[in-house]
């Protein structure tokens, strides 16, 4: 399997007529193939394989080849040397080219940044103005350091440096945003060339940035409904869901109305988006995802000096449906962390009394699972306290609808969730 992008692929008879082959160019350079040429040859007892003339060839000049291309490897080398110590030497900033690709995950519900260089890559700087957290990455051999941010006063809320080991051409980052807060992440991408300079890439952290399109809803579910109208046009409100929204084209689609569908890849809530000039129509099953649409959309609004009318109907219903969704995720992670905490008095005990025939089953098995339990808890990250997050946001979000500041509950709230129960917490969020 490939560790780099493919740029180039062709199929034909290329080393040998008479046998079908497929050839491969990688983002960095390097070409490998496929052949349908037997590899090796085989033999009775006693025989003797011999290398055949045409192979002979081969390697002699597969060796030569090589030979040639030390030597100039070796010449360059010697030459760049002495241009860098003469004192007419002029330095210029070598130009190079950095493939890069975010995209959101739907498996995980993080976005994936591959950054490739044709040459090695030193380090890579990434920078943010909005939270967000960095996933473990398995294929990732890169160390990597993080250095302390003031938010209050730049808007910094991540400074990380991944250094590279030698001859690394590609990088490969998971990050986990937050919905409603929205802004930039920057790589500063450095290779291990002289003299030494980068590149910046900058990628969007859109206020819904956890939706993916998907070709169809559920149209059953309990849904919140978010109308705006006023003197915009087609294109305008069309921008508006760009900025919104990700997998959204920039051009607005043909005809006079547009309907897109969006599914939360975190929580599996939904949204249904409809607009044409002069109105816009949002439904979704999570109060939150209307809450974050409305305050973004009247920002964008004034931005522009346009009059919005806001009008919403709320479904209490949908409170508790979005609660049954959290449900199974939030007992998971609970529990999950409820064994690591675990497990270090468990191996305590262990060589302690010498075995774990002591230990009820659930015990033991947690000892078993030890080792993968632990990789998995380190693989996300804060993701107990993201849905305490969520949780907290749905809560506010519903009483402001209705006018109403709750926040002085929260800590309340945060207690049910530290003792969770699903029916008290559904009951909380009716009584008050």
């Amino acid at each position: 399997m490939l560790s780099e992008s493919v740029t180039s692929i062709q199929g034909g008879c290329v080393g040998k007529e008479g046998y079908d082959e497929i050839v491969v160019s990688t983002y960095s350079g390097w070409v490998t193939g496929l052949t349908t040429e037997p590899m090796h040859k085989e033999s009775g007892p006693g025989e003797e394989v011999k290398i055949n003339q045409e192979m002979q060839n081969k390697i002699s000049n597969l060796r030569s080849e090589l030979e040639h291309l030390q030597y100039k490897v070796l010449q360059e080398r010697e030459k760049y040397q002495q241009s860098s110590q003469s004192s007419k030497a002029k330095s210029a900033v070598p130009s190079f080219s950095v493939n890069d690709k975010f995209t959101l995950n739907k498996d995980d519900a993080s976005y994936s940044l591959i950054l490739e260089v044709q040459t090695a890559i030193d380090n890579v700087l990434i920078q943010s103005d909005v939270p967000i957290d960095l996933l473990d990455v398995d294929k990732n051999s890169a160390v990597v350091s993080f250095s302390s941010c003031d938010s209050e006063s730049n808007d910094n809320f991540l400074l990380a440096t991944y250094r590279c080991q030698a001859n690394t051409t590609r990088l490969e980052l998971k990050i986990r945003s937050i919905e409603g807060q929205y802004g930039t992440l920057q790589a500063y991408v450095t290779p291990r060339i002289q003299p030494k300079t980068c590149q910046v890439r900058q990628y969007l952290i859109k206020p819904l940035s956890l939706h993916q399109r998907t070709h169809f809803i559920d149209h059953d579910r309990p849904m919140n409904t978010l109308t705006l109208t006023g003197q915009f046009s087609f294109a305008e409100v069309h921008s508006w869901v760009v900025f919104c929204l990700p997998e959204v084209p920039e051009k607005p689609p043909a005809g006079e109305c547009v309907t897109f569908y969006f599914q939360n890849t975190f929580l599996d809530t939904q949204l249904e988006s409809t607009y044409r000039k002069g109105e816009g129509v949002f439904k979704s099953d999570n109060i939150s995802t209307i809450s974050i649409l409305k305050d973004v959309l009247s920002k964008e609004a004034t931005k522009r000096k346009i009059n919005l009318n806001i009008s919403y109907e709320i479904n209490e219903v949908s409170v508790k449906h979005t609660l049954k969704l959290i449900h199974p995720k939030l007992e998971y992670q609970l529990l999950l962390a409820k064994k690591v905490q675990l497990i270090d008095a468990l191996k305590e005990l262990q060589v302690h009394e010498g075995n774990t025939n002591f230990l009820i089953p659930e015990y033991r098995c947690i000892l078993e699972e030890a080792d993968h339990l632990q990789e998995e808890y380190k693989k996300q990250p804060a993701h107990l306290e993201r849905l305490y997050g969520m949780i907290t946001d749905l809560f506010i979000d519903k009483f402001k609808f209705k006018g109403t500041n709750v926040k002085t509950k929260v800590p309340l709230l945060l207690e049910i969730l530290d003792s969770y129960d699903q029916n008290a917490l559904i009951a909380f969020f009716e009584a008050a």
